[in-house]
């Protein structure tokens, strides 16, 4: 995902806490949780179908914007996006061996923070067939830390008929607890949602937002109907809902939930019944901070989430 401008105010930590305080109708309550030596702040959250286990409603994606290299310099940022990540109630992290260097600076930087028997970390396999798909599983681990992955998903639904009942005998087995299957593109949703259809994973991950509707036909109502969490990648469509909003002011009826144009569009993804968080990249600390703020406060109820669509659709 391309970085964007939020084209909202700059909110610095202590007025971000203010803001909580003053307007979260106590959805964001401070007190202990998965902090790093600060009081952690209390994120909405919402179950797994598969078991119950609840997730933070926004988490952050690698792709692009963790590749980067080994010098303190280069990744000073990027510790300060995971400090914030989880400052802010969330320890939910996507990543995948395909985004280079992602995996190997999201493990180092955990550790360093030590905070890796804290994070929430969902993988992915993008390989064909079953033996490059095993030396792929194990170099990821090797890289985030023995046991800690939670997620592994077939990316891209590539050779996914051949790596699904490896990560599901896997998963069995303990290695992680949770399968899933990703896309990020609409023209693979018949596919994705015939493959979810035919088999059982406890996650799928899909490009959904206020610009690409496409999942809400199809493979949301199935993940719905087959209990089936959903991740959402693309929340911004790579930057391309800023651009359209560009130099207009957010409308006074959508700050009764949000506090910039990016809560906007976070949740309106998460005002979908059957979507369980996003991911949205970001290697800014700031947008980190601006993208936690949609996990506070409520959602749009159908009334306004149908008013959001209306006012998308006449810009």
């Amino acid at each position: 995902m391309s970085e964007h401008n939020q084209n909202g105010p700059q909110v610095s930590r202590a007025n971000f806490l203010k803001l909580l305080s003053a307007g979260a109708a106590g959805a964001a309550v401070l007190g202990s949780g998965v902090g790093t030596g600060h009081a952690a702040i209390k994120m909405h959250t919402r179950p797994i179908p598969s078991t119950g286990e609840r997730i933070p409603v926004v988490g952050v994606g690698t792709y692009k914007r963790f590749n980067v290299g080994p010098t303190a310099e280069e990744r000073a940022p990027l510790k300060q996006v995971l400090q914030i990540l989880f400052e802010r109630g969330s320890n939910l992290i996507d990543t995948a061996p395909m985004y280079k260097q992602s995996e190997t600076v999201v493990g180092d930087l955990l550790r360093e923070l030590n905070l890796t028997d804290k994070a929430w970390i969902a993988t992915k396999v993008r390989t064909k067939g079953k033996e490059n798909g095993l030396k792929s599983y194990d170099m990821s681990e090797k890289l985030l830390g023995k046991g800690s992955i939670n997620l592994m998903q077939i990316h891209s639904l590539v050779d996914w008929e051949t790596h699904y009942p490896v990560i599901r005998d896997m998963k069995a087995a303990g290695r992680w607890k949770y399968i899933g299957l990703t896309h990020s593109k609409d023209s693979a949703h018949e596919k994705f949602a015939d493959a979810i259809s035919k088999e059982k994973f406890d996650f799928g991950q899909i490009n959904y937002s206020i610009m690409e509707r496409n999942a809400a036909k199809r493979i949301l109502p199935i993940a719905a109907d087959k209990g089936i969490a959903m991740l959402i990648n693309e929340p911004y469509n790579k930057a391309a809902v800023f651009k359209k909003v560009q130099g207009k002011a957010l409308p006074d009826w959508a700050k009764e939930f949000c506090n910039s144009w990016g809560q906007f569009f976070l949740k309106y993804c998460l005002s979908h019944p059957a979507v369980t968080a996003v991911i949205p990249a970001t290697r800014k600390p700031k947008h980190m901070l601006d993208n936690a703020g949609a996990g506070f406060g409520r959602m749009p109820d159908a009334k306004e989430r149908k008013k959001m669509e209306e006012y998308w659709d006449s810009l």
